[in-house]
């Protein structure tokens, strides 16, 4: 059930209508979170600009999706999980990458010393151990891939909140529960 009404972007003017107009310019489409978020534009602005620039980082797309999975599953976020299930696919990944991110792990153990690094920030909500940080540097990765990490996590917990308490109607094929 939607708890925040998502504008209208044939009705919706000014910055909300600028911002709408961009996301549709990039997508093609409009989805319900970015209609959600733009009831507040400058919250549909602080998640454009989050997710734009870390866009441009040094973690290639299919890593940043198998982030946005771990994290969603972790978040209980089914609006995320549909959404980024066929982004992630988009991106390169197999069925069998979508649910390994979903569980939080990945047969290459780069990738899953960096699915596991997200959940223990998520779990511990960022206050790692230097133990934790260790185990994602031994694993091959250093201080930028380790920033976009955490920056990840925290656009991630940002949509997936904002989904849950927004109650978004998801309007892209829904995620299926992970099997037992």
């Amino acid at each position: 059930m939607e708890r925040i009404t998502p504008v209208d972007p044939q009705a919706v003017e000014g910055k909300a209508k600028d911002l709408l107009d961009a996301v549709k310019a990039k997508l093609g489409l409009v989805p319900n979170m970015t209609r959600a978020m733009a009831v507040s534009p400058s919250v549909l602005e602080a998640y454009l600009g989050f997710s734009g620039a870390l866009g441009h980082g040094v973690l290639p797309p299919r890593v940043r999706e198998r982030l946005a999975l771990g994290v969603g599953e972790a978040n209980h976020c089914d609006y995320c999980l549909s959404a980024h299930s066929l982004l992630g696919k988009k991106a390169g990944l197999t069925e069998d990458d979508v649910l390994e991110s979903r569980r939080g792990e990945s047969a290459d153990p780069k990738v899953d010393a960096l699915l596991k690094f997200a959940r223990t920030i998520v779990a511990k909500r960022g206050v790692v151990d230097d133990a934790d940080v260790a185990a994602v540097r031994d694993a091959g990765y250093g201080d930028a891939e380790i920033a976009e990490i955490v920056a990840h996590v925290a656009l991630n917990v940002f949509t997936n909140y904002f989904n849950n308490v927004a109650g978004t109607t998801i309007d892209f094929p829904k995620a299926p529960a992970l099997p037992a």
